[in-house]
């Protein structure tokens, strides 16, 4: 499998961020990892491994990202507006830095799949409503969608709204959503097992699911069994069941 690393600058963070790349050929997809992790940690999981045959046919590229979770959404010690703020400068790199990697590595702009497990199911879901056109399908796994619930303290304001798919989504209207019913698709994954209720992943799945279809934009919900847990082996199982099927058909 090719594998390459890149370090990409952002001037909104004032920092270099990694990317891992995989594969030669295929269906550009961006991965986030899990709460407070790496552009390796997909790899270090068996995420990769998973779709190792989709990625070596040609079906699929994949580009991991690291996150800066700590900073933003994990750090309790500041008001959620701000934390929502701080997200604004880590999606800046991912629109400005990392779609443009993804272009040029692909010979030209191309439709990017997003997903990620955990906190990166809720970024995947995030930035494919708000940024359908880069972004036309997302792939989630167990996230939570709701970050006005993450332990958050201080009012909610504007910045916090936009980056709330449980709020926006309930709102959104005319044109725009005219638009937007036609120009994204969500799949939306979740076990019914150990923690993805503590952690709030089950109510929140099917709590976007119910706004998506109230709006109908499209989506899927795949609800896993009751022994199905909030962890990397069963996100293993989830990825190497979802991704391959979404790369195969047309966005």
């Amino acid at each position: 499998m090719r594998r390459r690393t890149a370090d990409l600058w952002s001037p909104a963070l004032g920092r270099n961020l990694s990317v891992v790349a995989y594969g030669h050929y295929g269906r550009p997809v961006l991965a986030f990892p899990a709460e407070n992790g790496s552009a390796v940690d997909l790899e270090s999981h068996g995420l990769v491994d998973a779709v190792a045959d989709a990625i070596d046919g040609g079906q699929l590229k994949l580009y991991c990202v690291d996150s800066i979770d700590g900073q933003t959404w994990s750090n309790r010690s500041l008001p959620l507006e701000e934390r929502a703020r701080r997200h604004d400068a880590y999606e800046s790199w991912i629109v400005d830095q990392v779609v443009g990697l993804i272009h040029e590595d692909c010979g030209g702009p191309e439709p990017i799949v997003v997903t990620g497990p955990s906190l990166g199911a809720f970024h995947a879901a995030n930035i494919a409503l708000r940024r359908a056109d880069l972004f036309p399908r997302a792939l989630c796994l167990s996230g939570n969608y709701d970050p006005a619930s993450w332990h958050g303290w201080g009012e909610r304001g504007e910045a916090l709204y936009f980056h709330n798919p449980i709020d926006y989504v309930a709102n959104l209207h005319g044109e725009h959503l005219d638009w937007l019913r036609a120009a994204v698709a969500l799949t939306l994954v979740c076990g019914q097992g150990m923690w993805e209720d503590t952690t709030g992943a089950l109510p929140s799945t099917r709590k976007l699911a119910e706004l998506l279809g109230s709006r109908d934009i499209p989506h899927e919900l795949d609800l896993w069994g009751n022994d199905v847990a909030h962890d990397w082996p069963w996100w293993q199982r989830q990825f190497a069941h979802h991704l391959p099927r979404i790369t195969g058909g047309n966005l």
